[in-house]
């Protein structure tokens, strides 16, 4: 059985309302009243987690989701207000930006102090000083005070100093969103080695790039609470189809359209034989069946237009029966209906809107829309919306570092 590292029961925090001085006062005299808490509000609800040695989790969500107070919880700067939380292990922590370092001192000098409260002595600091200052690899300035360095230069440092003591569990909170490009490659390549080397690590991030690379499970935190947690790929499709859900452009009134009589309506439209109105999940790769019937008030031919988009609206491609000089068949007088294949399916895990347009028989005029939901699932790290077919030149098979991603 793998050892389990930490453990989350639900899990709380809530913080009471304090808009105003008056409002703190008001807090403070309920708790020595003994009248309970004050008004307060949850930014972190009924959370249960379990992180095994080895294992590589990464906390996902919008800002204010909780995220950075949940590692707050794991490393015990918070008390939590409900539930509880256990820690088997020792924990290296990068937090908020410069927690843990006094400004005033050197960063030769805060090295020394996070070495003691890391408990380490002082034979085993001097031995790591001079490792952790050729990380951190930021000059003199290890010996001006922490105060006068950039963000990127107290992320170089800190990551420096937790990389050094080897944790049995590391806990990063957007560490790879500061410090320049080589800084993040360099941290990269530590994480993976630390994880092939047996490490267990934390990640928070809103790089899904970063989160697919290097974590095999995510949690997905939405109002403080877990919406979505299990395979790293499954929680950050749904998470990316969330987000570009909220971006998508409303749906056409097609009430409106049907009671107008237009020249040309959509009757249904059905994917891979599903009910008209379903989703459906594709794996990557599959083959995508569409078919429609269109209502032609006149009896004339018209054109159908197929086409993809991006959950957020975003188009990906379209093509209509026009193009490809085909007619659809008629099955009565103001009946027409079509079906089209796309076989291999390129599009890359994500969330997207499959479309159909009726026009008119010339291709210039639209009438009406008709769209369904398509999500493809698989496990790629690929960027964009499609797969484009490549093979790799003149090169040689890369060793795998530590924890990498399946590439379709």
């Amino acid at each position: 059985m793998s050892e389990i590292l930490v453990e989350a029961r639900d899990l709380g925090k809530s913080y009471p309302l304090v808009f105003r001085p008056r409002d703190r006062l008001r807090a403070l005299w309920h708790l020595l009243a003994g009248r309970g808490r004050a008004e307060s509000v949850a930014v972190l609800k009924h959370v249960d987690l379990r992180v095994q040695r080895g294992e590589s989790l990464g906390l996902i969500g919008e800002n204010g989701a909780g995220k950075s107070t949940l590692l707050k919880l794991l490393t015990g700067v918070l008390t939590p207000t409900t539930g509880s939380v256990t820690v088997h292990a020792r924990v290296g922590a990068l937090l908020e930006l410069g927690a843990g370092f006094h400004p005033e001192y050197s960063g030769r000098d805060n090295i020394s102090l996070a070495a003691a409260l890391y408990g380490l002595d002082a034979q085993e600091t001097r031995a790591k000083i001079p490792q952790i200052i050729e990380f951190a690899d930021i000059g003199h300035y290890i010996d001006e005070p922490v105060k006068h360095y950039s963000s990127g230069m107290v992320v170089r440092l800190g990551f420096a100093i937790v990389a050094s003591l080897h944790p049995d569990l590391l806990i990063t909170d957007e560490v790879l969103a500061v410090g320049d490009e080589a800084f993040q490659r360099k941290c990269v390549r530590w994480i993976e080695d630390y994880l092939a080397g047996g490490g267990t690590l934390i990640l928070v991030s809103h790089s899904m790039y970063h989160i697919k690379k290097l974590c095999r499970h995510a949690c997905w935190l939405k109002h403080g609470e877990i919406a979505a947690s299990g395979d790293v790929f499954a929680v950050a499709q749904a998470y990316q189809a969330y987000q570009e859900s909220k971006s998508a452009p409303a749906a056409p009134a097609r009430a409106n359209i049907l009671a107008q009589n237009v020249e040309f309506h959509l009757l249904d439209l059905v994917l891979n034989d599903a009910a008209a109105e379903a989703s459906i999940v594709l794996a990557q790769g599959e083959t995508l069946r569409a078919s429609v019937r269109v209502h032609s008030r006149d009896g004339r031919v018209p054109v159908v237009l197929f086409g993809v988009a991006r959950a957020d609206g975003t188009p990906v491609y379209g093509v209509s029966s026009e193009m490809d000089g085909v007619r659809p068949r008629r099955e009565s007088e103001q009946v027409y209906s079509i079906e089209i294949a796309f076989a291999e399916l390129a599009l890359l895990p994500g969330a997207y809107l499959f479309k159909a347009h009726p026009l008119d028989p010339e291709g210039v005029r639209l009438f009406d829309t008709l769209e369904r939901s398509v999500t493809i699932s698989g496990q790629s790290r690929e960027m964009g919306t499609v797969h484009l077919r490549h093979a790799w030149l003149g090169v040689e098979a890369a060793a795998p570092a530590g924890r990498i991603g399946v590439i379709s």
